[in-house]
């Protein structure tokens, strides 16, 4: 039986191999890509091939398995535009894998059904570059020239600030996992829909836990310094005012309120300043590269501050590339993998982060960024809608989405009439001992808080 199935598996990499091979094209705008990636090279693809062989003798190879369960599907196509290089490749990257991940896990579990018909997700993929001007030039090819029907988001808000408009044009739902700018839900827009929480929630928290602290040891919430240090784009924007307001709240002194450098690689003079002023929290949100320069040049310059907060830890695997000096930072995310969420299709929480990781080794030393885990539920909404609408039909799988009220791993999944979830909450996770536990909200919370940092 195992020398039977061992052959099947020869057989299936083979007709997997020569699909790799020819769906590498190029034309006058990019490389379109079926299927997973973690960069565009064809030596990377080999390798990744070779993984997938060895992995059809181990008896685990997740496309045979898919291919078993899927052969009597039908393609149901996606289209998304997505940051495959630029200065948001990473997570670009990270999301496109969740959305693969996604579709795997719903053909294993016998794909989409609407009426009396199976069917299993494609997507077409383009790279925007992590340029708004050219993602929204990709959606139009998309709806276009392909056909498309149905989108899946890009990374970040201002990628999707440009295709949004394009979606709206043609009246082509899209359902996004990586754009959380408030400004995108007071458009009016009809067909945008985002499973994720808005950006104004999330860093809010660590000002609470900063006022906590303060009365705990008799200050006044008045006596608290804030450090403010964001990119210039709609989501760090709206990180910014919401800190900005909770800070008011509590009558705060916003002693430092500027703008990351545009490349995001230099943060050094406003930590000039950080060190001059002494703030008791900083606050910083760069998307992953400026996560990535914050920990580096705290590190070089011994930026001494009792809280700092950001966001994009995970993703930017800080606790891997900077070992200690990421200790006790405060990160927000909209996902954990100890939260107590589940579904039929992907199990509890645990159990995504645990199956993802067995289907993306790349990931086997680091946490599952929450990109990768709101990518897979955003492709979750899709097969939820479409069962409901019992129809391919845009507009009822568009009614059938905006009705959504989805229990899953990531949490629950509701929309509000701008298009928004308004069912599931941020969390806070502090770096203790390269671990990334839980510390806020209190309902939530699996660990106390390190405070002061470092003390």
């Amino acid at each position: 039986m195992r020398g039977a199935r061992d052959e099947d598996c020869v057989a299936r990499y083979s007709m997997i191999a020569f699909v790799h091979k020819a769906v590498y094209t190029v034309d006058s705008l990019n490389i379109v890509v079926f299927g997973r990636i973690n960069a565009i090279s064809q030596e990377d693809e080999y390798m990744k091939n070779l993984s997938v062989l060895t992995g059809c003798f181990a008896g685990a190879c997740l496309l045979v398995s898919q291919g078993s369960m899927a052969q009597d599907c039908e393609e149901l196509v996606l289209g998304s535009a997505i940051s495959l290089t630029g200065k948001y490749a990473t997570n670009g990257i990270h999301a496109k894998n969740g959305y693969e991940y996604a579709i795997s896990k719903i053909a294993e579990n016998g794909g989409v059904k609407v009426g009396d018909k199976c069917y299993n997700f494609k997507v077409i993929y383009y790279d925007d570059e992590s340029k708004g001007d050219r993602g929204a030039t990709l959606a139009e090819r998309l709806i276009s020239q392909d056909k498309v029907q149905y989108m899946l988001g890009p990374y970040s808000s201002g990628l999707t600030k440009a295709i949004a408009p394009v979606t709206e044009k043609y009246q082509i739902p899209m359902v996004e996992a990586e754009g959380a700018a408030r400004s995108l839900f007071n458009k009016g827009y009809r067909y945008l829909f985002a499973v994720l929480s808005t950006s104004e929630q999330y860093l809010a928290s660590a000002i609470t836990l900063a006022a906590e602290k303060a009365q705990e040891n008799g200050q006044e919430t008045s006596s608290v310094k804030v450090a403010v240090a964001v990119e210039n784009d709609p989501f760090s924007l709206d990180i910014r005012a919401g800190v900005l307001e909770d800070a008011a709240k509590y009558q705060m002194q916003i002693v430092i309120d500027e703008q990351l450098p545009r490349d995001l690689s230099d943060m050094s003079a406003i930590l000039t300043k950080v060190k001059l002023l002494k703030p008791d929290v900083l606050v910083v949100s760069g998307h992953s590269k400026g996560a990535a320069t914050a920990v580096r040049q705290i590190g070089e310059q011994n930026i001494n501050v009792p809280m700092i907060a950001m966001t994009h830890c995970e993703a930017a695997d800080v606790v891997g590339k900077f070992g200690e000096v990421a200790n006790d930072i405060l990160c927000s995310t909209q996902w954990a993998e100890t939260l107590t969420y589940s579904d039929p299709i992907f199990g509890s929480a645990a159990e995504y982060e645990l199956g993802f990781k067995a289907a993306y080794p790349e990931y086997a030393e680091k946490k599952v960024p929450y990109q990768t885990a709101q990518a897979s539920a955003a492709v979750y909404v899709y097969k939820d809608a479409f069962e409901r609408a019992g129809s391919l039909d845009r507009e009822a799988v568009r009614d059938a989405i905006a009705a959504t009220d989805l229990a899953t791993f990531y949490g629950q999944i509701k929309f509000s009439e701008a298009g928004n979830n308004i069912a599931k909450p941020m969390v806070l996770r502090q770096i203790q001992n390269g671990e990334y536990n839980v510390v806020a909200p209190s309902a939530f919370a699996s660990h106390p808080l390190n405070w002061p940092r470092g003390g």
